[in-house]
């Protein structure tokens, strides 16, 4: 069976990164962009990271200019962006796409695990999966969900040792 630890991904710094290393943590896996109505959600991500990064919790930010060419900057502006707006600390990665014959082998996997309501598409920027401990997709929430109103799965999954 698949599972998060099946897959890599480049970093916003260029250097492959094997998501084995997340084995054993709850994963929260969002597509972001810097230039959407949805893009302060970064200062809930990071509040969420914060707060549960110490009980196993890591959030996977992955840039996408596929909506409206809402993240259109380098691996470098956007690393800049999230850190200097919004004080991001959590692994983020080069911009990928998340639909299409071009996405990414992690999206094409985690669309196909949790469809949403345009069934096998992410719709928009910020839409989130959460995996856990086994690495496996446990649920799907939409760009409007914000990241405060996942806390209580997360802190089931959490709970979970």
């Amino acid at each position: 069976m698949t599972s998060l630890s099946d897959f890599s991904a480049r970093t916003l710094t260029g250097q492959e990164q094997d998501l084995a290393a997340y084995a054993g943590k709850v994963v929260l896996v969002v597509n972001t962009a810097s230039a959407c109505g949805f893009t302060p959600q970064f200062e809930g991500l990071e509040s969420i990271y914060g707060k549960y990064s110490d009980q196993g919790l890591v959030v996977l930010g992955f840039p996408c200019n596929q909506f409206g060419g809402q993240d259109p900057g380098s691996s470098e502006e956007i690393g800049a962006f999230c850190q200097k707006n919004y004080g991001v600390s959590f692994p983020m990665f080069e911009k990928i796409e998340v639909n299409g014959d071009g996405a990414h082998p992690l999206y094409q996997w985690l669309k196909s695990e949790k469809g949403g309501v345009l069934g096998s598409k992410v719709k928009w920027n910020f839409t989130k999966f959460l995996i856990g401990r086994d690495g496996r997709v446990l649920k799907r929430y939409g760009s409007t969900t914000k990241p405060e109103k996942i806390a209580g799965d997360i802190e089931k999954e959490l709970a979970k040792g």
